[in-house]
């Protein structure tokens, strides 16, 4: 396999940007071996606000958020050109060998397996790495707004800098939010796959990136040794 995608919620924001993408994936997946797991977007903004208001165990927030990431996966497949969902792991390795863009719909997995903490500490950026780590994939591309983890929130200050290279190890020592989940570093920690956070509103650093060139991106190492 050669990389696990996760598309973020937050593109869906501007539709044109979350099309293009999808559009480019579909185009990649005629050269590399993809599977695509959803963000949770608004769908996961929804279960927030009502663990907010009803003050959810952290059991069922972390189920419900799960399901939103399965109904931005539809959504997914529905605009991703020759795409096909599934909840099966097996058939989305499959169909990754047949030029078909599989978006992974992970509840069921998820739910049956629940091998991570039940914690809003755990997004879909960490159920990506689990799912990478299950597929073996060589690469974890996180695709999201901006253009990869920077040493302070860039929409607040101007003197934000993009952190090109970071190990895990590094990361989880980072005071700063970033972003990706704050679970996310102790599962790169002993991965040994290569992660890398992306701005998909430039799709053509996907491709970049699958291909093995620079972009503008963090690139997490893989662990070696």
């Amino acid at each position: 396999m050669d990389a696990v995608v996760k598309v973020g919620g937050s593109l869906a924001e501007e539709p044109e940007w979350l099309i293009a993408l999808c559009a480019k994936l579909s185009g990649l997946a005629e050269n590399y071996g993809l599977v695509v797991v959803p963000g949770g977007g608004r769908f996961a903004d929804v279960v927030r606000d009502s663990d907010k208001r009803f003050n959810l165990s952290s059991g069922v927030s972390h189920r419900m958020a799960i399901l939103g990431m399965d109904q931005f996966g539809m959504l997914l497949a529905q605009i991703t050109p020759n795409s096909c969902a599934t909840y099966s792991l097996g058939d989305a390795k499959q169909l990754a060998e047949t030029e078909v863009v599989p978006v992974f719909l992970p509840s069921r997995l998820m739910f049956k397996e629940d091998p991570l903490k039940n914690s809003w500490d755990v997004t879909s950026d960490s159920i990506a790495a689990y799912v990478a780590s299950r597929l073996q994939a060589a690469k974890l591309v996180l695709v999201t707004d901006v253009d990869g983890i920077f040493t302070k929130d860039p929409e607040k200050n101007e003197d934000a800098t993009l952190i090109e290279r970071l190990s895990a190890g590094e990361l989880l020592k980072l005071d700063a939010r970033t972003s990706v989940d704050r679970f996310l570093a102790k599962l790169l920690v002993e991965s040994p796959v290569d992660c890398y956070v992306v701005n998909g509103k430039h799709p053509e650093r996907i491709d970049a990136i699958l291909a093995g060139q620079q972009a503008t991106c963090t690139l997490i190492p893989a662990r070696t040794g």
